[in-house]
């Protein structure tokens, strides 16, 4: 893989009815009903608005053989309507289920963490080596079963993999790390392999973008180490719903589509799964978009590691760099005063640095070097061209504009000489991504720790627009732990300009999405689907209307207990759906209060957060 330029990881061709994917196919999307699969009607009207939407594939949950044995009705009554698309089973718990859909759909999804290993109960087991061996002797058996089956009917196989969702046996042998997610898909795969059943997806999906991110990265290491190039879907479970459910999908799914990772991907949102759709589309658009762009000389530092990344090395310089949390710069070059519910901690104002007397208390302002003056209470900001003013320049910190290309032996110079610097790291480059990366690497080889902030420009029109391009084009340096701080800043050549509050949100809600600075209640929802037993939208909504004032809490909404538990396990509380009408309230993994009536379970969710934060 090359850091610098976007080019496609390599993978095979699988078929999955008419919309193979893989190989040289184009990036597929997907969606998935929250209807009963029972309810053929409702069924069939949510497959029918997915593909209208423009997905390739819709999946449906089979929590029985009934809602197995009903896709064949689902699937005829969609072909006699014209849609020939492919559906996907979507099965939890029950192997003879897969068994079943395997014969009737095009593709079906099984979880390794439930698929021959009892639900997950967080219960630690001690296997001896031969009792682990028996184990998985057990898992080729039952899994043989089912590629006989898929194999006989041209079916395809989704191996998708749920940090939520590990089996015990898989987290009491390496523990709840993204080596223990990768080995439960590859104890999978190497079934597969050793039958000779190549017509596989794989997935790895989290509510944690960091542990999604890591995980896939790794699971492509070991593949190639093992002579494997299956195709990989990508998704990041329990996004959420709104701005947020967006962002954080963004951050996660573009971190990897822009290492060229990715053949086919999902958004799930908390939202009718139509919404999903124009998402995915517009976020894989934007990044396919720099395939072909001009090389970039980069060059990797020693140290550093893509699928286990630490934060580079910097110093800290006016409050920037270290160990700080990652900083947001906003600017106000119009002259606006204009400010939401989170606030930037510097504004870059251009050469219109206000009066003292109109300046936002505890606001730290940085001007462009020629309105700065000695003993002016601001940071000065330049740019390569006005470097040689740098040297006579008394302020203590000091803020410079760079490019990859910029960093020539003068800058060098300068650099080694000021430790006092921050770094504006800006690109035009089709891919600026690499180019930032480029930069940044650079730094690092050559031994310096300035911090460096992501300026990040823009001409969007429309509020979505900005902010899945901006979540995805900071998604992997966030992840790579090269930044120190991001930068936003949106001009529309023509028509209204998007405003200030929501670009300075933007710029915290990335870093919230990529676990690294939290400024606000963090809303773990799953988009629901079949399994789903009490309204989820509805809760959602009440839920969040009821807390959001409660920053840095994490709250769980979890439809069922497939995912809930686990991917909800560094969540504060959780709100889990357990029979139909019933729910069951957690605090962290430990579940304490079980089976309450859906119209007492929001208030006593309240009742227990007041009661612990009294």
């Amino acid at each position: 893989m090359d850091l610098f330029n976007y080019r496609p990881r390599r993978s095979h061709r699988v078929v999955i009815g008419n919309r193979p994917l893989g190989g040289d196919e184009p990036l597929r999307l997907q969606s998935m009903t929250t209807a009963p699969t029972t309810d053929t009607e409702a069924c069939v009207e949510q497959c029918r608005a997915i593909f209208d939407a423009g997905a390739d594939y819709a999946r449906l949950t089979t929590q029985g053989t009934r809602e197995a044995e009903n896709l064949r009705e689902i699937s005829a009554r969609l072909r006699s309507l014209g849609y020939d698309q492919p559906l996907v089973a979507d099965v939890h718990f029950n192997p003879a289920v897969a068994d079943v859909a395997a014969g009737i759909v095009e593709k079906v999804r099984i979880n390794p963490g439930n698929y021959v290993d009892p639900a997950r109960k967080f219960k630690h087991v001690d296997y001896t080596d031969e009792e682990y061996a028996a184990e998985l002797k057990r898992l080729e058996e039952r899994l043989k079963i089912l590629l006989d089956i898929c194999r006989a009917h041209h079916t395809a196989l989704r191996i998708g993999v749920n940090h939520g969702s590990l089996s015990d046996r898989i987290m009491s042998r390496f523990g709840d790390t993204p080596e223990g997610i990768v080995e439960s898909c590859m104890e999978f795969l190497r079934v597969c392999v050793k039958e000779n059943f190549p017509n596989v997806v794989i997935s790895i999906k989290a509510s944690n973008t960091q542990v999604m991110v890591r995980s896939v990265r790794l699971l492509c290491k070991v593949m190639e180490e093992e002579h494997m190039d299956f195709p990989l879907h990508l998704g990041v479970t329990e996004a959420g719903e709104g701005e947020d459910g967006r962002i954080k999908s963004a951050v996660g799914i573009g971190a990897l589509l822009a290492d060229g990772i990715g053949d086919t991907l999902r958004v799930s949102l908390s939202e009718p799964p139509e919404n999903e759709v124009p998402v995915a589309y517009a976020l894989a658009d934007y990044v396919t978009r720099r395939a072909g762009h001009l090389e970039i000389p980069g060059t990797a530092a020693p140290d550093f590691d893509f699928v286990n990344p630490s934060r580079r090395p910097t110093h800290e310089v006016a409050g920037i760099g270290g160990k700080n949390l990652p900083v947001v710069i906003a600017e106000r070059i119009d002259g606006s005063s204009e400010m939401g519910s989170l606030h930037p901690d510097f504004l870059y104002v251009g050469r219109r640095l206000p009066k003292v007397s109109e300046r936002i208390e505890g606001m730290k302002y940085l001007t462009d070097f020629e309105s700065w003056q000695p003993g002016c209470d601001a940071f000065p900001v330049f740019t390569k061209p006005t470097l040689p003013f740098m040297a006579g320049c008394s302020a203590e910190a000091k803020f410079l504009f760079l490019e990859y290309l910029e960093l020539d032996e003068e800058v060098e110079a300068l650099l080694r000489r000021d430790a006092g610097i921050v770094l504006l790291a800006r690109s035009s480059h089709q891919n600026r991504l690499g180019e930032q990366r480029a930069l940044v690497h650079e730094l690092w080889r050559k031994g310096l720790t300035h911090p460096v902030v992501m300026f990040e420009h823009y001409d969007c029109h429309e509020k979505e627009q900005f902010q899945l391009q901006a979540a995805a084009d900071l998604g992997a340096l966030l992840f790579d732990g090269l930044t120190d701080g991001v930068f936003l800043f949106n001009y529309c050549q023509e028509g209204e300009q998007l405003s200030h509050a929501m670009q300075d949100e933007t710029a915290f809600a990335i870093l919230q999405a990529a676990r690294l600075r939290t400024t606000k209640t963090e809303y773990i929802s799953c988009p629901g689907c079949g399994r789903t037993l009490y309204d989820l939208p509805g809760t959602i909504a009440r839920i969040k209307a009821a807390t959001a004032h409660l920053s840095g809490l994490k709250i769980g909404i979890m439809g069922c207990i497939v995912n809930g538990p686990g991917e909800m396990a560094d969540a504060d509380y959780g709100y889990v759906g357990a029979a139909r009408g019933k729910v069951s309230l957690y605090r962290g993994k430990e579940c304490v209060e079980k089976n309450i009536p859906t119209e007492e379970a929001v208030e006593k969710l309240l009742q227990l957060i007041e009661k612990d934060r009294a």
